[in-house]
């Protein structure tokens, strides 16, 4: 009898912190991940896209999100749809020019199941089940409530921002279902998804448990709105009452102790975002602050207890040592201010939270609150790293991945600080499952090949330190609407436009500053060009097109646009007149 092919598990944890869990140097319980790092290896040079459905499609694409269809979010997309109109890589879902590794797998008579976020298209042909997952439970837009209670969506007319969810995006296998009456009522976003998830396992006929499986569990925490079950959070009640510098020192101190950064670092400057710094708030502030930080531990914390249940069952049926598992963050830590987000017309995500939840400091967790932690707390997660999500710093870029799979990894419990991407998951699991990729023709279309490369060779040496994934001519580059940066080697260069940055090009050599504090842009004048061809190399081959102008004039426009209307609304209503019919 052929010997089974392994198994394969990808973990997502949604906007997770570098440092939140226990392998990382955080104080939050997270035993399980504690156990899978012992038993496996801990990578310190991960990245990812900047933010969540780039990420996403890279992941399941093994190639540059400008070429699986996410150059640019379909949320920003939406704003200026003209820009990106025919644009071959700016679809805005997973685009059709890749093989998904779902769709691959499932060729290779893997069972294949999903449950969590999608985030990679909104309509039924660009959901999971069309995309190779066989068993699926998603909810398909980027966030929502954790405990599926939308008050703001009830008898609403118009269609909102995909982050305040309705009926239409959420899929079982095949199909739509109603979020208000098909799920279950008692519906907690990481607990539901696991209990799908195991379902979709346990109820496996007879031939379906003689092939191996591709499970994806994607979870939507800990992405804002920050909710979880009171006796959870309660475990955490005063554990951030100092703030979020003391916490970014105690992460700082316990990454150093745990050989996960250099000893001597130095740390970025605090992730302010124009917020007022701690000492500076009144108690009811700091209050309020904290227990944000409080329900976001506590989130954390049940992602690990779920994570902590499939793995029971894995070990209960004898799978586990056979599974390849993969546990990441898809971005660094959120740190932006909502407050002004546009949601419905005319609204904000302030105007939308005053009206229909309770953000009073005991209700702050609760189904009907609405909060988010803000760019400190963000900072202290990232730490030493620079910025936070959406930014091209290493903040944005840079995190969490554990991996364990026993028949590979000849050493456990060791920690890699080798560059490696988000793209090289698909080239690793085809690698260890004996598969070849199928371009360039898949399922009767032309497919492109994958960027990322293998970790098979590097999983069975990890000790081996001279062992690179990436050499020192290989170009990795990133961008999002003008977010920029290009890394080879050790050298990155980097683009930040305001307000994010200061709108040029910096340069910095991380094997000295992980923190990205020393511009050396004028010093390295020379080097900085170097960079800039290898940007330049990037923007080629992937086929990107230079849409952050287009795109900035194109708000400006849409805002000037809108202040007309209302300007002329005024003086209608001041002089009394209207039009005609």
């Amino acid at each position: 009898m052929a010997e089974k092919k392994p198994n394969f598990l990808i973990i997502v944890a949604d906007d997770l912190g570098f440092s939140d869990t226990s392998p990382y140097g955080g104080e939050i319980d997270t035993p399980n991940l504690q156990k899978l790092a012992d038993e496996g290896i801990r990578l310190t040079g991960f990245h990812t896209a900047a933010s969540c459905s780039p990420t996403r499609a890279m992941l399941l694409s093994g190639t540059d999100s400008h070429i699986a269809g996410l150059g640019v979010m379909a949320e920003k997309i939406k704003k200026a749809p003209d820009i990106f109109k025919d644009k071959p890589g700016y679809e805005g879902y997973l685009n059709y020019r890749v093989a998904a590794l779902g769709e691959i797998l499932q060729d290779a008579e893997y069972f294949t199941l999903m449950s969590g976020k999608w985030h990679l298209g909104l309509k039924k042909e660009l959901g999971p089940h069309a995309r190779g997952f066989t068993k699926v439970l998603s909810t398909l837009p980027g966030a929502g409530n954790h405990f599926n209670h939308e008050p703001q969506l009830y008898d609403l007319k118009e269609k909102p921002s995909a982050i305040f969810k309705g009926d239409g995006i959420w899929m079982k296998d095949s199909e739509f279902i109603n979020g208000s009456t098909d799920l279950p009522r008692d519906f907690y976003s990481s607990n539901t998804f696991t209990d799908y998830f195991l379902d979709f396992l346990k109820e496996r006929t007879a031939e379906e448990k003689t092939q191996p499986f591709f499970g994806y569990l994607p979870f939507t925490a800990p992405h804002w709105p920050l909710q979880a079950p009171q006796e959870t959070i309660e475990k955490y009640r005063g554990k951030y009452d100092d703030g979020p510098i003391a916490l970014r020192d105690r992460r700082l101190k316990s990454l150093i102790e745990k050989g996960l950064v250099p000893p001597d670092v130095e740390p970025a400057p605090m992730h302010m975002l124009k917020t007022r710094p701690w000492d500076e708030l009144s108690d009811v502030e700091k209050r309020k602050s904290s227990r944000a930080m409080e329900v976001y531990a506590a989130m954390v914390d049940l992602i690990d207890v779920n994570i902590g249940r499939v793995r029971a069952y894995l070990e209960e049926t004898g799978e586990l040592d056979n599974t390849f598992v993969v546990f990441m963050s898809d971005n660094g830590a959120e740190g932006q201010l909502l407050e002004a987000l546009p949601i419905l017309a005319g609204y904000t995500v302030e105007d939308i939270v005053k009206k229909y939840y309770d953000n009073s400091l005991e209700n702050i967790g609760n189904y009907n609150s609405f909060v988010w932690y803000g760019p400190q707390w963000a900072g202290a997660a990232t730490a030493p790293a620079r910025g936070a999500k959406s930014h091209s710093t290493e903040g944005g870029i840079h995190c969490p991945c554990i991996v364990r799979y026993p028949p590979a990894l000849k050493q456990v419990g060791l920690v890699t600080s080798t560059f490696t991407t988000v793209m090289d998951i698909v080239p690793t699991i085809l690698d260890l499952a004996g598969l070849k990729h199928p371009s360039p023709i898949f399922r009767g279309r032309e497919v492109v090949p994958v960027r990322g490369k293998s970790w098979k060779l590097f999983l069975e040496h990890p000790e081996d330190e001279t062992l690179q994934i990436y050499n020192d001519t290989d170009i990795v580059g990133w961008e999002q609407l003008g977010i920029a940066a290009v890394r080879v080697g050790e050298w990155k260069a980097l683009f930040l436009p305001p307000p994010k940055g200061p709108g040029k090009w910096e340069l910095y050599d991380l094997s000295k500053d992980l923190g990205e504090v020393h511009d050396l842009a004028e010093s390295h004048p020379e080097k900085l060009k170097e960079m800039l061809h290898h940007y330049e190399t990037y923007f080629q081959e992937t086929g990107m097109f230079d849409s952050y102008t287009m795109y900035q004039e194109a708000l400006k426009k849409r805002k000037a646009d809108k202040a007309k209307v209302e300007a002329d609304t005024n003086q209608q209503y001041a002089s009394n007149t209207y039009p005609t019919y």
